[in-house]
C-alpha cells in the first residue's frame, strides 16, 4: 500500500477505506473549525455595523442577543437553552442590557424565581438594525454568491450535525 501526498500536503492512501476515512476526517475537522470562524466573522460584521451606526453601548454578542429576542417576551432560561451565545455569559449580558435600558426584566407570573425579558424601544432599534443587516447579507449571499438550493443543502447538513451532537449529549454512545 502506498501513500500519495497532494499539492496541498494532504496524505491520501491507496487503501479505499483508510484513504476515504482520512479525507472525511480532515473535512469534518475543517468544517467544525469553519463553523467557529464563521461565528466570529459574523460578530465582526455586527461590530462594524454597530460602529458605523454610532452604537457603542453594546457589543456584537449583546446586539445579537437583542436581535434574537426580537418582539418576544421570553423567559431568560428559554433564551439560554436556544444555545446561541457561544463563549458569552448570558446572565451578565442581560443584566448589562437591562442596566443600559435595552431590555426590561420582570418576574414571570407562573414562577417567581424566573424573569421574563423584552426589548425596550432602544433595544428594538438595535434589533431592527441587526435584522436589516442580516437581510442585506442574506440577499447579497444568495443573490450573488450561491443559489437557494445550496443554502438549503448547507442548512440541512448543519442541522444534521447539530442533531448528531444533541444525540451524543442526550444518549452518550454514538
Amino acid at each position: 500500500m502506498t501513500t500519495t501526498v497532494t499539492a496541498d500536503g494532504e496524505a491520501l492512501s491507496d487503501n479505499p477505506v483508510t484513504g476515504t476515512l482520512h479525507t472525511v476526517t480532515k473535512e469534518y475537522f475543517d468544517l467544525t473549525r469553519l463553523i467557529e470562524r464563521l461565528h466570529r466573522r459574523l460578530l465582526d460584521v455586527v461590530r462594524n455595523e454597530l460602529i458605523n451606526n454610532g452604537i457603542n453601548q453594546v457589543n456584537a454578542v449583546q446586539a445579537m442577543l437583542l436581535a434574537n429576542i426580537g418582539e418576544e417576551e421570553i423567559v431568560i432560561r428559554d433564551l439560554t437553552s436556544r444555545g446561541y451565545y457561544l463563549g458569552s455569559n448570558v446572565s451578565y449580558n442581560i443584566k448589562k442590557l437591562v442596566d443600559l435600558g435595552f431590555l426590561t426584566q420582570t418576574r414571570a407570573p407562573h414562577d417567581k424565581r424566573s424573569f421574563t425579558i423584552c426589548l425596550t424601544d432602544k433595544g428594538k432599534q438595535v434589533s431592527e438594525l441587526i435584522g436589516t443587516l442580516q437581510g442585506q447579507l442574506a440577499e447579497r449571499f444568495v443573490g450573488e454568491i450561491v443559489d437557494v438550493d445550496e443554502v438549503k443543502a448547507g442548512t440541512k447538513l448543519l442541522r444534521r450535525l447539530e442533531r448528531s451532537y444533541t444525540d451524543y449529549i442526550d444518549f452518550g454512545d454514538l
